[in-house]
């Protein structure tokens, strides 16, 4: 198993970056206590998502935090980056781990409780759980889980978890409670006019929970 901290995952969107650099957005996020980062990229280039992932491992690297690449085995193994997120209808698990090798951290989307069973017959490094409550920044996810969803899933599963979806200051609290091991946001952070603060604050949020 990888050492990594789902705590606080972030997942990147330039679109709400309220026309602030992604690497400007990522660093002060950083600064606030984000524990992972997912490069997340549809409407570009491959020469300009590698372009990017290059630019936020070189930035992360300071903080020893890890970049993930949404979906692009291509790019992880461009950038040589520390991990891939993938979902059931992207490249078969398999083929990821045996091309990025033992030391890489892979994490699967799971949007039911069958995605549930079948990625406990992986050896997958964690699962997403998505969306877990409804969201305009993911227009390509299942119906809303909801924390009951979160519940059951997290039960089930055999691996950690991190809940996606419709999350922030508001309700981060109930997600860590409902099971999982951490929250990954999109729009708490990227469209945040203090993405530092936001990031501190939603850190708290669940290390004080985890306590409980």
């Amino acid at each position: 198993m990888n050492h990594f901290d789902l705590s606080l995952y972030l997942v990147t969107d330039r679109s709400l970056a309220l026309n602030r650099s992604l690497e400007y957005v990522v660093k002060e996020a950083a600064e606030g206590g984000v524990t992972m980062v997912q490069l997340r990229e549809k409407d570009c280039s491959s020469k300009e998502f590698l372009n990017l992932a290059i630019q936020l491992k070189r930035c992360l690297k300071s903080f020893a935090i890890p970049l993930i690449i949404n979906d692009r085995l291509d790019i992880a193994l461009a950038c040589d980056a520390d991990g891939l997120h993938i979902g059931h209808n992207d490249i078969p698990y398999e083929i990821a781990r045996r091309l990025l090798g033992k030391d890489k951290i892979i994490g699967l989307s799971v949007e039911n409780i069958q995605d549930v069973i079948e990625a406990n017959k992986l050896d997958v490094d964690y699962i997403g759980i998505s969306p877990v409550f409804s969201t305009p920044t993911k227009t390509d996810t299942a119906e809303a889980l909801g924390l009951d969803g979160v519940r059951e899933i997290t039960k089930l599963s055999e691996h950690p978890s991190v809940g996606i979806g419709g999350i922030n200051l508001s309700n981060a609290h109930e997600v860590i409670a409902a099971g999982a091991d951490g929250i990954s946001v999109v729009s708490a952070i990227m469209s945040h006019p203090d993405p530092r603060l936001s990031a501190l604050q939603l850190k708290d949020i669940v290390v004080k929970n985890k306590l409980k």
